[in-house]
């Protein structure tokens, strides 16, 4: 059974309201997926501030406001209607101009190399089809563009913290049992290699999670459940970092790579030189 994707299509704001679930991805996800992103951009001397940015399955908006913030010009593709209509009024209130477009990671509404960066976070393991989003994503990004993601990957630990802990367990759950399906989680060594038959290039990756340990998560995940603390507020206590444990979720880049001879290393188009991947290989 594929991973169910209808608790995007909520009439209610599923996003930015404090007591929902999905604003966890706001205040633990977000803060260092934008710090990786701002690392690897640095690293060649670029930032976000005039870059035309994808963010591919960009939900309520959690993610696109914060890109635009920083000065992207950002363009948000979603198939969810019900979840587009919501980042659009948030927008509007937040007086945040941003591009939000119906559409699927498998069919782009953008044309042939239109961005400088492509973003899919938290997307990869609920779409159908991973080799043709990235076919994609490579299609629209600028040669020399860098395309961002995290996902899940598929182990016995992410298995019991994301299936078990996260869907069926009672006491902890807080996703309906069908928002993630373990068979469509995807290791590093098979994300490697789908990015390199699309076109890109891998640039290394890193683990994500909360640094504290399991019984405290455990208990902040109950509080939450209960209603003792917010979402917005478990996911300020448990914001992931950075790490060398890839067992559950993991963040990476990749690279298109701009024409050039061979051996020869250059960045075009606001892109981010092989160089800049060295420290997450």
């Amino acid at each position: 059974m594929p991973a169910s994707n209808e608790i995007y299509n909520a009439p209610a704001d599923i996003w930015w309201a404090d007591d929902q679930p999905l604003n966890m991805i706001r205040t633990a996800l977000n803060p260092v997926r934008l710090r990786y992103l701002k690392q690897v951009l640095a690293r060649s001397g670029a930032d976000l501030a005039g870059k035309t940015v994808a963010d591919i399955g960009c939900g309520g908006g959690l993610l696109a406001e914060e890109l635009a913030r920083l000065g992207a010009n950002v363009i948000g593709v979603d198939p969810s209607a019900a979840s587009l209509r919501t980042a659009r009024a948030h927008a509007q209130a937040a007086g945040l101009s941003i591009d939000y477009r119906l559409g699927s990671g498998e069919r782009l509404p953008l044309p042939d190399a239109s961005a400088d960066i492509a973003c899919c976070a938290d997307v990869l393991e609920h779409v159908s089809d991973v080799p043709a989003v990235l076919r994609e994503t490579a299609r629209i990004l600028k040669p020399g563009g860098v395309y961002l993601y995290d996902t899940i990957n598929r182990t016995p630990l992410s298995w019991l913290v994301v299936i078990r802990l996260s869907q069926d367990w009672g006491p902890t759950a807080w996703a309906p049992r069908d928002l993630h399906h373990y068979s469509q989680f995807i290791t590093p060594a098979e994300l490697r290699s789908l990015l390199r038959a699309s076109g890109l290039s891998d640039g290394g990756h890193a683990g994500i999670r909360p640094p504290a340990g399991p019984l405290r998560i455990l208990r902040q995940l109950r509080q939450a459940r209960t209603g003792k603390i917010s979402y917005a507020e478990l996911g300020r206590r448990l914001e992931f970092a950075l790490a060398t444990d890839t067992r559950i979720s993991y963040i990476g880049h990749a690279l298109k790579n701009p024409p050039r001879p061979p051996g020869c290393l250059s960045r075009r188009s606001g892109g981010v030189s092989a160089a800049a991947t060295a420290r997450y290989r």
